[in-house]
């Protein structure tokens, strides 16, 4: 029975003891482990972004006369060919595509921001790294294996001298 005690206060002081040296390492932990997310969400952003582009170098490489084509649109400048008519968008439309690409983009932005945000830790650990905690931890864990060698360690066996 003795021994089955010393086993059980000295794991759990061993446990609460090493939890509270290592609580800095667990932070750090999750912390990198949330940059590690943002950091593959803006990678694969990136990813299809340059995807976008090279279609775009596909095509004008394809076509010589893409890039007359969508220059007007891109820089805003009126086409300087006599021989077409362009049509032009209503105001309304212009607003719908500007409002819809701006939606798009503003869920984009709140996606990549939000990883900016605190690192989502468990409550247990937030609440153990605070520093009275930390140090009343430690001190009790420390009790618990105290407790469990001085109480609890195996006795002595008698000798046969006496």
């Amino acid at each position: 029975m003795r021994t089955l005690l010393f086993c059980v206060f000295f794991a759990i002081g061993a446990v609460v003891l090493s939890g509270s040296i290592l609580c800095d390492v667990l932070l750090r932990y999750y912390r990198d482990k949330h940059l590690l997310q943002v950091q593959k969400q803006r990678t694969d952003s990136m990813k299809s972004l340059i995807t976008d582009y090279n279609a775009l170098l596909e095509e004008i490489e394809r076509d010589p006369n893409f890039a007359k084509r969508i220059a007007p649109a891109t820089l805003g400048t009126e086409p300087d060919d006599a021989d077409t008519i362009y049509p032009r968008a209503t105001v309304e439309q212009l607003n719908a595509a500007r409002k819809a690409l701006t939606e798009q983009s503003n869920q984009q932005l709140a996606s990549l921001r939000s990883g900016s945000a605190e690192p989502p830790v468990p409550k247990w650990l937030s609440r153990c790294s605070e520093p009275r905690r930390r140090i009343i931890l430690f001190l009790a864990g420390a009790a618990l294996i105290l407790i469990s060698f001085v109480c609890f360690c195996p006795t002595r066996q008698a000798s046969q001298k006496q």
